[in-house]
Formats: structure tokens, C-alpha cells, sequence
């Protein structure tokens, strides 16, 4: 297969972000967990740039100052490791078997010569995306069973291109495929961590979107992905079939990749396989929809000056950074965040945007449901204000504990007459209990609120 010249302006691009990088540094791959973990909260220009780029974030993190103490432990890494070659390691019979147990019409069993398992052996991301590009087209046209072991699948963020690997994809006899998700983390009963299952699903509904556009691709080859036979019977009454395509007897190229995932993880305390589908359509939309929102990482990086870079200037150790903390936050800082507290749970620097936002007393520090019910009120200083009449001091050369009096354009705001409310209730409590109800705390430099 050819292999396309990028045009000028995504050659510039990726210059531009290997500059940002750091000219010796390698780019960090962007996987699928990171993939969901951008889509979930989209106005973050700093990841989508970081992401973008490659950007060794956990290394950042500590360079800052601002380790995040959370990640999988290399025990886990290694028991799904093993899990995974457990369940693959006859070819992918087994996985054929878990996913034909969950489809009430699971088609013809595989021939007694076993499932098709093509290699996808190539060099880089680009060229094992090409293989799989191709193995997929043969395997759909072939009309048997195959199982794709680790396949390579491309998706467009925010301009710039990520390299995806699902750990399988199966495609069934009529053409279509199937995401396979191997987890290490148990079935207890019947039932699993609804936590780490909708992680699961999110990171399927990534692979879904992304083997949307191959299949458009194979179809654009003149391969064999138009007018596929739908399957039935793997979705509910009145759903589309588990296709991502309409419910009419055919599906068009992106239909061939069914919406329901399998995910497959061991049974009980035991290293046996049990499989469920899960469906990811809900998860397909947001995470499609969020994506679309992403700011172009172009754009976020023409506002930089020319000469910033997160490069680390790792010692001849490579390990030990040697460039000033300080110059290296003032390069962080100047691209916006969007701090949130989930995202304590899936970004690296989340320790370090989370101390900014509370130094400037920002609502975000409290989620995102009650920043939504604040209305115009954005800091923690403006909310306490509103909540007993007054609106802080603007003008920077006057005490911070200065009250100025109420707005009157703020009595109209429900959140404001919602504060009110709220504070005269306190006092109200505080007077009953024969406590004196005193002056309404502040911000703490930590963001916290301390009522005095």
C-alpha cells in the first residue's frame, strides 16, 4: 500500500510539537485511556497540548514538584499481562467462543481448521496501521472468523493523529467486527466494579469510533465493506442490532463495527475467562461529541511563544531533569487548564492544576455540579460575598477583606437569593444551638472555606 505524503501544514505541525517536546525526546503514545480521559473533559487546552504532543506527563509532574500518586501497580500490570496470554494463546478460538455464548445468533461455528489470525507485524505506527488496514479488508471478505491479536487503528484529535491498540477485534462470518476488551480485574458473582467497567466501556467506544473511519477507509479502497449483511440478534428488541449502521437487512462501511464491545475477564478468584457484551452506544456519543469540541492543537500552540518547550533537559542519566521549576511552570501555566476534582483519577498533572486553581480561589476545586450552580459566581471570595450581601474588593491595591456593598444586578441571580437563603439558615441554626454565629469564614489558602 503507498504510503501519503502529509501535507505542509500537519508536517509543520508536528514539528511545531516536537519543538514543545523537546528535540531529543521521543513522543509518548496516546492510548485509549487517555484518549477517554480528554474526551470527559474537553475545555482542558493543557492536556489536549500535552496529549497532542507526547508530552511525558508523568515525568512533568514530578519535575514540578506534583507527583501523582495513582497508576496501575506493576503487579496488576503483570497479572493482565498474563491474563490476556492466557485467553489469547490458542489463536483466538476461545475469544470466538466467550463472544458466540453472548449472542442469541452467534452464526456458524468456526471451521475444525480453527480462526483465522493474521500477523500485524510492521515497522511503526503508521505501517501497523496500514497491515491492519489490509488484514481487515482480507478477513471481512473472507466471510470466516478471525481474530485480530493487538491491531493498530488511527483517530484524528484535534487535529493531529493518535495511534490506538485494542487488545483484539473479531470479525464474524457476515463481516462485521467486534472490539474485544481483556481485563484483569475479577467477575465476583456474576458482577464486577461498575467503576472499572465503565472505564472499559469508554476506552471501547475510543476503538469503536476509531475503526468507524477504517471502515469508511476500506470501503473507500473498493474492498468489500459496502452492503454487509446486518446481523441480528445481538441487541436488543427495537435497537439497531448492535450495528452502528441502520436496521435494514444491510449496513453501510462504519456499520460494520458492532456497538456492543466484549469484554472479557476472569471468573471469581480463579485465571478462567468469562465474557459479557457491553453496549457502548451512550459512551460512542459522548466521547464523539466531546472530541468534536476539542480546541486544534495548532491553535493552542500558536498562542505560546516561539521559543516555549516542556522539555525536561534530562541529565546524561537520563532521568534527572536539570531545567529551573520555575521556568518550567511559567511554560505550564501559560496554557489554560480546566481543573476539575475527577481529574484526580486519570491526568498526571491534576496535583499540580488543582494547587493553581486553589491559590486563585477558583469554584472548580468543588466539581463540576456545583460550578454549574453558580452561575457567574467563579471564585470562592465572589460566592461568600454573595452569600452575605456584599461583593469583594476589586481594586488590587485594596485589602482582600474589604466588602464592598451588594451588586444590584445580583439580587436577580437565583444562585445569589439560593446563598442567601443558605447563610440565614446557618444563622438560624447557630442561634438556636446558643452559638454565637460570627463573620463568615474565607477562603484558605489551600481553596478550603473555613468559617470562623
Amino acid at each position: 500500500m503507498p504510503t501519503e505524503t502529509p501535507p505542509p501544514q500537519r508536517t509543520a505541525l508536528r514539528q511545531r510539537l516536537a519543538e514543545l517536546r523537546g528535540p531529543r525526546v521521543a513522543p509518548r503514545p496516546l492510548d485509549a485511556r487517555a484518549l477517554a480521559a480528554l474526551a470527559a473533559n474537553p475545555g482542558c487546552r493543557r492536556r489536549a497540548l500535552l496529549d497532542g504532543a507526547g508530552v511525558d506527563k508523568p515525568a512533568l509532574a514530578r519535575a514540578l514538584g506534583s507527583p501523582a500518586p495513582f497508576g496501575q501497580s506493576q503487579f496488576a500490570h503483570q497479572r493482565g499481562h498474563v491474563f490476556e496470554a492466557r485467553v489469547t494463546a490458542d489463536g483466538g478460538e476461545q475469544l470466538v467462543a466467550l463472544l458466540r455464548e453472548r449472542l442469541s445468533d452467534p452464526g456458524p461455528p468456526p471451521p475444525r481448521e480453527g480462526v483465522d489470525a493474521p500477523e500485524l507485524v510492521a515497522d511503526g505506527p503508521a505501517g501497523r496501521t496500514a497491515r491492519t488496514r489490509l488484514a481487515l479488508a482480507q478477513a471481512t471478505a473472507a466471510g470466516r472468523w478471525a481474530v485480530l491479536r493487538h491491531p493498530m487503528v488511527s483517530v484524528e484529535v484535534a487535529g493531529s493523529p493518535a495511534y490506538l491498540e485494542p487488545d483484539a477485534l473479531v470479525v464474524h462470518p457476515d463481516g462485521s467486527w467486534t472490539v474485544v476488551e481483556i481485563k484483569s480485574f475479577p467477575v465476583l458473582d456474576g458482577s464486577a466494579d461498575p467503576t472499572k467497567v465503565g472505564a472499559a466501556a469508554r476506552q471501547a467506544a475510543v476503538y469503536v469510533l476509531a475503526l468507524r473511519e477504517l471502515a469508511e477507509a476500506v470501503a473507500a479502497d473498493g474492498g468489500p465493506a459496502r452492503g454487509v449483511p446486518a446481523a441480528r440478534g445481538d441487541a436488543p428488541a427495537g435497537a439497531d442490532a448492535g450495528l452502528s449502521g441502520p436496521v435494514d437487512g444491510t449496513v453501510g462501511a462504519a456499520g460494520l463495527v458492532r456497538q456492543r464491545a466484549l469484554l472479557v475477564c476472569p471468573k471469581d478468584f480463579s485465571n478462567l475467562p468469562t465474557a459479557e457484551l457491553i453496549d457502548v452506544r451512550k459512551q460512542l456519543s459522548v466521547t464523539s461529541r466531546q472530541l468534536a469540541r476539542l480546541t486544534r492543537i495548532e491553535e493552542i500552540a500558536a498562542e505560546l511563544p516561539g521559543d516555549a518547550t516542556f522539555d525536561l533537559r534530562l541529565a546524561d542519566d537520563g532521568k534527572t531533569p536539570t531545567r529551573p521549576v520555575a521556568e518550567l511552570t511559567a511554560t505550564v501555566d501559560a496554557v489554560p487548564a480546566a481543573y476539575v476534582p475527577d481529574c484526580l483519577a486519570s491526568c498526571e498533572l491534576a496535583f499540580h492544576c488543582r494547587q493553581a486553581a486553589r491559590a486563585a480561589g477558583a469554584v472548580e476545586v468543588l466539581g463540576r455540579g456545583v460550578r454549574g450552580e453558580l452561575g457567574g459566581l467563579t471564585t470562592v471570595e465572589a460566592v461568600l460575598g454573595a452569600a452575605l450581601g456584599e461583593r469583594p474588593a476589586t481594586d488590587p491595591a485594596e485589602p482582600s477583606d474589604t466588602a464592598q456593598p451588594a451588586d444590584p444586578e445580583q439580587e436577580a441571580d437565583p444562585a445569589v437569593r439560593a446563598l442567601r437563603r443558605a447563610a440565614a439558615l446557618r444563622a438560624q441554626a447557630l442561634a438556636e444551638a446558643g452559638m454565637a454565629p460570627g463573620p463568615a469564614g474565607r477562603a484558605t489558602e489551600s481553596g478550603e472555606v473555613a468559617w470562623r
